[in-house]
């Protein structure tokens, strides 16, 4: 192929240079490149290698039945877990797809631009997209989208935060002029501030985009417009969700090969999962945790795996209470628990420790910054100190397995090492209705492309999803001066004041990153998502 080197942002020819030194890994590279506009194609032509070829499986038809949790649809902005967005992915898409190579795809989008500094983007729409009720899809969507998504009225609106440079701070919405239809099929963003991470916050599951005529706040199932393939046909919770290929609309990405998908709820129970496979009720599941994984390999099913910044967080909230207000308890709290012994007890061991600032090796960011001290003798006299030596900690968590044992093995940890701890196990169903207010509990969070992206999510003052209560000046101006950065050597610098603060401020107990895994019969053409994402046009059956 011939490439004109004008076309492509300034950048990437100095990050292939840097792959071919070493000093870049390739997966590294093709986000960032992908991130600024290059497509796939030309980011893997600059390394002298043939893009991936999607593998188009004939439309044989059939039904998939995947094993996993079915939970209430909502406001696709507020959504707050993967498995509400694998349901509702089948009639609504998104701008741009976070692929598990690590290379961002224009799906509405048929491209982008971002100018050197990434303080403008230009967005082109894909033509001959239409809605599922004959509506074309234009610039105008993309304009609304950026309007739903920046107001910061909406409660629970995981996306107000994500484009801070789009926003009027004084009136928390789209700011004049910062979202610019330049035609029919162009939208122009113009930033107040420079933003790394959009094209890769426009890829994240609570960016789905919904029509015109779609209800703020409602199910989307119950009218289901979309530009999507497929139709749900049954939702109900902790039951089943039927997505059902859409005979009548002429989606733009042709046929996709599945007739029906099945969602088959298990409740929170491994085991239970387990128990389907073994009796032929599911094809696939949604993940695979623990000893089960072994149970499954022995039943003869394929497993899949992907290697990621998953996590659990084990965090104190000192916005609500005073227990956590001060910061030397927080972290005696914090080096009392010893994240090998976490891994080990709570998943197995399979996955690699974490350092308590929630960034991860594999982020193109990622700084090394000198190892924290383990120190379970030094909690009980900070607890003595400030009169706390009889007060109960109450750790609460899910049922959900790996998750209630990691919890498990931390609250044993920190009774060793003195603290009154008291373990309470919630349903998810009484566990998501105030997951961002416990005093201490435990999360999980999705693998997402980049550090800052979960950073200033969950950490600074304006976070949409800030479950510590966490509100420093320093770490604010320090993420916004990440976020201005393009150069991920340049925001590693950034990155050790982040990380360290963050560490400091001892907040969090983020003993480990996981790998993750599924299984599926022979038979069943799927794949692994580093962040749990279905993309159900690339899936499959042999006939």
């Amino acid at each position: 192929m011939t490439m004109k080197t004008q076309m492509l942002h300034p950048a990437a020819t100095l990050l292939a240079r840097d792959v071919r030194a070493g000093a870049l890994s390739r997966r590294e590279f093709l986000t960032r490149t992908t991130a600024l506009g290059v497509t796939a194609t030309a980011a893997y032509a600059l390394l002298g290698l043939e893009a991936p070829v999607q593998a188009q499986a004939a439309a044989t038809g059939g039904t998939l039945r995947v094993g996993m949790e079915v939970k209430a649809q909502k406001d696709p902005r507020t959504a707050d877990w993967p498995h509400i967005a694998n349901v509702y992915r089948g009639w609504l898409e998104y701008l741009v797809q976070y692929n598990p190579d690590g290379t961002f795809e224009g799906r509405l989008l048929e491209s982008w631009e971002a100018n050197e500094d990434a303080t403008q983007y230009t967005l082109r729409v894909r033509p001959g997209v239409t809605w599922n009720n004959g509506d074309v899809f234009t610039a105008d969507d993309v304009v609304r989208m950026f309007t739903r998504w920046t107001d910061a009225s909406v409660e629970g609106n995981a996306m107000a935060s994500r484009f801070l440079g789009l926003v009027d701070e004084a009136t928390g919405a789209l700011r004049d002029g910062a979202v610019v239809k330049v035609d029919d099929m162009t939208v122009q963003l113009v930033m107040s501030m420079s933003d790394v991470a959009v094209i890769a916050n426009l890829s994240d599951y609570p960016a789905a985009v919904v029509h015109s005529s779609y209800v703020d706040g409602s199910d989307p199932s119950a009218n289901p417009i979309g530009t999507g393939p497929y139709l749900p046909t049954e939702v109900s919770v902790g039951q089943r969700a039927i997505l059902t290929r859409n005979e009548g609309h002429s989606w733009w990405g042709g046929t996709v090969p599945l007739d029906e998908i099945q969602y088959i709820d298990f409740g929170t129970d491994p085991a239970a999962m387990v128990a389907l496979a073994g009796s032929d009720e599911i094809d696939c599941n949604y993940e695979s945790t623990g000893e089960f994984i072994d149970v499954l390999d022995g039943l003869g099913w394929n497993k899949l795996e992907a290697v990621t910044a998953s996590t659990i967080v084990a965090r104190m909230n000192s916005a609500n209470g005073d227990l956590y207000k001060d910061k030397a308890v927080r972290q005696a709290i914090q080096k009392a628990v010893d994240p090998a012994i976490i891994l080990e007890l709570g998943y197995n061991g399979l996955g690699t420790t974490a350092e308590n600032h929630h960034a991860c090796p594999v982020h193109p960011e990622y700084a090394e910054i000198p190892a924290q001290t383990i120190d379970p003798a030094g909690l009980r006299p900070v607890l003595e100190a400030a009169g706390m030596a009889d007060t109960e900690f109450e750790l609460i968590s899910l049922d959900d397995g790996w998750e209630a044992a990691s919890t498990d093995a931390i609250a044993a940890q920190l009774r060793d090492a003195g603290a009154n701890i008291k373990r309470t196990v919630m349903p998810g169903s009484t566990f998501w209705n105030d997951w961002q207010k416990y005093p201490f509990s435990s999360t999980t969070w999705n693998h997402r492309p980049l550090a800052v992206q979960n950073m200033a999510l969950a950490y600074t003052s304006t976070g949409s999803w800030n479950e510590t209560g966490m509100a420093n000046p320093e770490f604010d101006a320090a993420m916004a001066q990440a976020l201005s950065l393009a150069d991920a050597d340049a925001r590693r610098e950034v990155m050790v004041t982040l990380q360290t603060i963050l560490q400091d401020e001892g907040y969090i107990i983020q003993p480990f990153w996981r790998s993750l895994y599924r299984h599926a019969r022979d038979g069943v053409n799927i794949d692994m998502h580093p962040s749990f994402e279905h993309h159900h046009y690339k899936w499959s059956m042999d006939a």
